[in-house]
């Protein structure tokens, strides 16, 4: 079973994240902060994260720099979250080496999908 770590500091946003993973039947755990999701990341070892770009303590672009530069974490698949969907952002987003790049509102069956597609590209 795929585990999946879902980061972001709005309670309902992991929520709706949690309620469209979790009929796929994926191990789910949740981080509220950069700090948190950095730490999970480090004890779970989950297979993708769900990363939102703004959070308190680090943000998502230190998390999956962090992430990147971690020996046992630098293959794990990436989805950044964002209400910053400029040119920019998606710019800055590549650059940190995040998988695919979901602005936010974002649609619960394109998530589900994209989570779906990277964790079989990890098998």
């Amino acid at each position: 079973m795929a585990k999946v770590l879902i980061c972001d500091n709005e309670a309902p946003l992991r929520a709706l994240v949690r309620a469209t993973l979790d009929p796929a039947g994926y191990e789910l755990a949740e981080a509220a902060d950069g700090d948190e999701a950095l730490a999970l990341s480090e004890r779970l070892h989950p297979d993708l994260i769900v990363l939102d770009m703004m959070m308190p303590g680090q943000s998502g672009l230190e998390v999956l720099a962090a992430l990147r530069r971690h020996p046992e974490l630098a293959a794990t698949k990436v989805i950044l979250l964002t209400a910053r969907t400029q040119a920019t952002d998606r710019a800055a987003v590549d650059a940190a080496g995040a998988d695919r790049f979901l602005g936010k509102p974002f649609s619960p069956s394109e998530l589900a999908a994209l989570v779906e597609n990277l964790l079989e590209e990890r098998r």
